[in-house]
């Protein structure tokens, strides 16, 4: 053994030895620290390569996962949309009515040109529920129009004036058709359509009536006057009339013309598709029109504007009937109307 100064490189750099080496020894040292070097670039060179694998592999699961959750997205956007459609007892989207299919509408069918009721489905009259006669008039075209128009079955429900209202709130039936004003007492209980009619207030007396010639209301002073049950020309109307002897109301349009037409009043109030439809009934009925003068029948338009009662939870059912209407104007309302009062009964009961 004997100490000797050794030379070399390591790492690029000189490299002394000042220990007791033998030469084979020395060149066992030089060849473990190779080693060692050698070892350690094959670790970094595996952590990099580790770290190169696991990165693609993250990155693959990311697009994988994207592509999942776009799929889930997908798949919920699906099931919404069909979810909304089959939530649906109607068959037509977003719409829930009483009986699967159907629009049941309600109305009196005894309110001439507005509807009444007939034998046959003549002019396209359309049965009555549990009943073995037809229904008939502006309100059954209209109701007719609308349930067409949202692809739905129709079905009249025949009631009496005082339980319309109630049958809509309490979800026996869709909507009402039966020439409601929108006024502002209703339009707590139930929703309302936009108008689908504009009826302008007149009143009717017999042609060999003292009346029969008055220019305006304060020409009626003093007259006996009734009008229909809970009505705006029962209500408001007849108030107007000087001294009115307004008698007690009656429960029916029908029932109106029956008591003017007997001499047990001298005038009755009603709006003008009414009273053009009983001219067509009573000829010697004559109308008393006072529209454009300053001695008429004050009104607001919520009086005159005859809308379709819709229960107040059903927006949607609201929404659609609205939807129907926009595509008319009052032409067309016109036309039906005319067309409702050409082919009316001649008598009611």
């Amino acid at each position: 053994m004997f100490v000797k100064r050794c030379h070399g490189l390591y790492k690029g750099k000189p490299f002394v030895c000042h220990e007791r080496f033998s030469k084979k020894r020395f060149m066992a040292f030089l060849l473990r620290k190779k080693r060692k070097v050698v070892l350690k670039m094959k670790k970094k060179v595996l952590a990099l390569l580790l770290a190169l694998v696991m990165g693609l592999t993250m990155a693959a699961c990311s697009s994988s996962d994207a592509g999942s959750t776009a799929s889930t997205d997908a798949d919920t956007t699906t099931t919404e949309t069909t979810t909304g459609s089959d939530t649906s007892d109607s068959g037509t989207v977003g719409l829930t009515t009483v009986k699967e299919g159907t629009l049941r509408v309600a109305m009196e069918c005894s309110y001439a040109p507005y509807n009444w009721t007939q034998t046959d489905d003549s002019n396209g009259a359309v049965p009555i529920a549990d009943s073995s006669d037809y229904a008939y008039g502006y309100d059954v075209m209209m109701a007719k129009k609308i349930s067409e128009a949202l692809g739905l079955e129709l079905e009249i429900v025949r009631l009496d004036w005082e339980s319309l209202i109630a049958a809509v709130q309490a979800g026996t039936v869709d909507c009402v058709i039966a020439g409601q004003s929108i006024t502002a007492e209703r339009q707590e209980m139930v929703n309302f359509s936009t108008p689908y009619y504009y009826a302008s207030i007149v009143a009717l007396t017999l042609s060999n009536s003292k009346y029969a010639s008055a220019q305006g209301i304060s020409d009626l002073e003093g007259a006996t006057c009734t009008s229909q049950l809970n009505t705006v020309w029962y209500d408001t109307c007849l108030p107007q009339i000087p001294n009115a002897q307004i008698q007690t109301a009656s429960e029916s349009a029908p029932a109106m013309l029956v008591a003017l037409e007997s001499g047990v009043v001298d005038v009755v109030c009603t709006d003008m598709p009414t009273a053009k439809a009983a001219l067509v009934a009573y000829p010697d009925m004559t109308l008393l029109d006072f529209s454009g003068t300053d001695d008429n029948f004050q009104v607001s338009d919520e009086e005159i504007n005859l809308g379709i009662s819709i229960n107040k939870e059903n927006t949607a059912l609201l929404d659609a009937v609205n939807g129907v209407l926009a595509t008319m104007t009052t032409d067309d309302f016109d036309q039906m109307m005319n067309e409702a009062i050409s082919v009316q009964p001649l008598s009611e009961s």
